[in-house]
């Protein structure tokens, strides 16, 4: 077993968080109408992709009827629509739709994770949720040995990956760069920080985030890897 295999296995199995292990066990019970067919997965989501990949992207949690119910990051709902869409469209995807994790989907030279790994309710988890959940996104990032770009989805995720540089002593900045859509900056010599807004309904309904607007967060990482 690698020890990739073996951190998704210690999140798949993690029961730490009371409210969320009760959340998440609840929501794949009761499901929606539209799902009511589906067995949810109703677990903690591990991250999906290649582990030697030079691309990260790191999002907020799974959605309650999206990655909590196929086990699959973004994979099931609206944002992982437009995600998925425009990673193949960048050629870091194999297919513009995830609806399974056995669609066949397959990821290019990308890694996938987020900072909360059960889907929490009303899509908020609390400060000691995260702070539970922090060490895994330490672990993968320890994994990761080819890292140029990490794209990070909203405000709390760019500030998690920053935290964890500083944790783990891989960059001299001492302040947080500021949470700008399209902002980039170097973490250290070899990595780079993108921010984008999240692909979220709250953000696509409202036209804060358009589509142009997320293609060039991925045509900047397509460049930078050239």
């Amino acid at each position: 077993m690698t020890k990739l295999q073996q951190l998704h296995n210690s999140i798949i199995e993690c029961r730490t968080c009371p409210r969320l292990v009760g959340w998440r066990e609840n929501i794949a019970r009761e499901k929606v109408a539209r799902f009511r067919e589906w067995k949810y997965w109703g677990k903690p989501v591990p991250g999906f992709g290649d582990i030697n990949a030079q691309l990260l992207i790191v999002g907020l949690a799974p959605a309650a009827h999206g990655a909590n119910r196929t086990g699959r990051m973004f994979t099931g709902d609206q944002s992982g629509v437009w995600l998925y869409r425009t990673l193949h469209k960048f050629g870091f995807a194999s297919q513009a739709e995830s609806v399974s994790r056995d669609d066949g989907m397959e990821l290019n030279n990308c890694y996938i994770t987020a900072i909360v790994r059960c889907a929490p309710p009303q899509n908020k988890a609390t400060k000691e949720e995260f702070e539970n959940c922090h060490p895994y996104l330490l672990e993968e990032l320890k994994l990761m040995k080819n890292i140029k770009i990490i794209v990070a989805l909203g405000k709390m995720a760019h500030d998690a990956v920053f935290d964890s540089f500083v944790s783990l002593g891989w960059t001299s900045l001492r302040k947080r760069p500021v949470f700008r859509h399209n902002s980039s900056v170097l973490l250290n010599e070899n990595i780079m920080l993108i921010a984008s807004f999240h692909p979220s309904q709250q953000n696509t309904f409202t036209k804060k985030l358009t589509q142009p607007m997320f293609d060039n967060i991925f045509r900047k990482a397509k460049e930078y890897l050239k």
